[in-house]
């Protein structure tokens, strides 16, 4: 139903990324973004509230090498996102995720050019909203942002 509202209604409801069932394929990219299948920018992913838990796929479209451009996807709260990125920076033997950070919902591993990764979280955990997921390679966090929301 939100799908066929997005396409009749506005522009504004389209700018989220409709999961289809209880996981979303994302992509990253060598230009540091997130998109979908087709290529268009993922700012936000709608988690069914059906879903018990819910699993973000994640291929790096790319070329370059995890070194020059990893890639990951981390979910926060949206007021922990720069404390979570400032101390994942630190830690690049642990994919730039402080280990045991209860900040962190869940995380993937990163990934460079060519490769792919999932991960999977309750969807009980964001239900409350205020939710963002991340890529925490170092300055990616700026562009590499989106919502994370349960309808």
């Amino acid at each position: 139903m939100l799908k066929k509202l997005c396409v009749i209604a506005s522009v504004s409801l389209c700018s989220a990324a409709f999961a289809a069932d209880c996981s979303f394929d994302l992509k990253g990219t060598d230009k540091m973004t997130y998109t979908d299948a087709k290529g268009a920018a993922v700012p936000k992913i709608v988690v069914p509230a059906s879903c018990k838990t819910f699993k973000i796929n994640l291929g790096h479209v790319g070329k370059m090498p995890v070194t020059g451009m990893g890639h990951n996807v981390v979910i926060t709260k949206s007021g922990d996102v720069a404390g979570v990125a400032t101390d994942g920076a630190k830690n690049k033997k642990t994919d730039y995720v402080k280990p045991n950070d209860p900040r962190v919902i869940a995380h993937s591993k990163m990934i460079g050019g060519g490769q792919s990764t999932s991960v999977e979280f309750p969807v009980a955990k964001i239900k409350g909203g205020g939710y963002k997921f991340f890529c925490s390679f170092p300055a990616h966090s700026g562009r590499m942002i989106g919502d994370l929301v349960v309808q």
